[in-house]
């Protein structure tokens, strides 16, 4: 029997880059979209994600969870604490887009770089690199380099142009033991980065459904 995976969405741009994830690593999840992307709209205007957001984000995977869920997971990594607070309400898995990319970016080394499109995930998404980082007994370092102008390109439909922005700041990382692309969405310049540099480029959405595979397995 398949089981059934909520992604959990809060912009249009995460949903094509974790489906191919799920067609090359999971083919016979059943995976079903739930989006608001008002989420985005909202978190990017706030500087702080507010407990009205955090109880709408909530609410949205309370639904996703009375659909049948198996396994909650979220694409968007600006949501930190709202997620938290959502794996504790609900009884099956529910995973953060980024802790499987985290685990494998620091069994390359102590020094990270990533590269981010989207300001407002920044401060949650070092947060939980520390706190992970510091669970897993280690003392790595992160470095965050922002590309704001790619994610407006690619939500105008213009992913070349995306790419290409992405990679050209990636040589500023090139000491470093790896390379993370901070969101799903960013997962598209992967090949891109590759090509700019010689170092480990890691991406979300591959991780995340190895995860998530792994932690409903284990809950059947």
């Amino acid at each position: 029997m398949s089981k059934r995976i909520v992604l959990l969405h809060a912009t249009p741009v995460a949903m094509a880059p974790v489906q191919s994830a799920f067609a090359a690593l999971w083919p016979e999840a059943e995976t079903v979209n739930l989006l608001d992307d008002a989420l985005s709209l909202d978190r990017a205007r706030d500087v702080t994600l507010s407990e009205a957001m955090i109880e709408r984000f909530v609410a949205l995977g309370r639904h996703g969870f009375r659909s049948g869920a198996d396994g909650i997971l979220v694409t968007c990594s600006a949501f930190g604490p709202a997620i938290d607070r959502l794996a504790d309400a609900l009884p099956v898995p529910v995973l953060k887009p980024n802790e499987a990319m985290f685990e494998a970016a620091i069994a390359q080394g102590q020094r990270i770089g990533m590269l981010a499109t989207f300001a407002p995930s920044i401060g949650t998404m070092t947060e939980e690199f520390e706190e992970f980082s510091g669970r897993s007994g280690g003392t790595a370092q992160l470095t965050t380099l922002l590309v704001a102008e790619a994610i407006d390109r690619l939500k105008g439909g213009d992913a070349e142009t995306h790419n290409r922005l992405v990679a050209a700041r990636a040589p500023e990382l090139a000491g470093y033991d790896a390379i993370m692309l901070a969101h799903f969405s960013t997962s598209r310049a992967a090949a891109a980065v590759r090509q700019a540099v010689d170092v480990p480029v890691l991406t979300a959405p591959e991780a995340a459904v190895q995860r998530m595979r792994a932690l409903v397995e284990a809950a059947a």
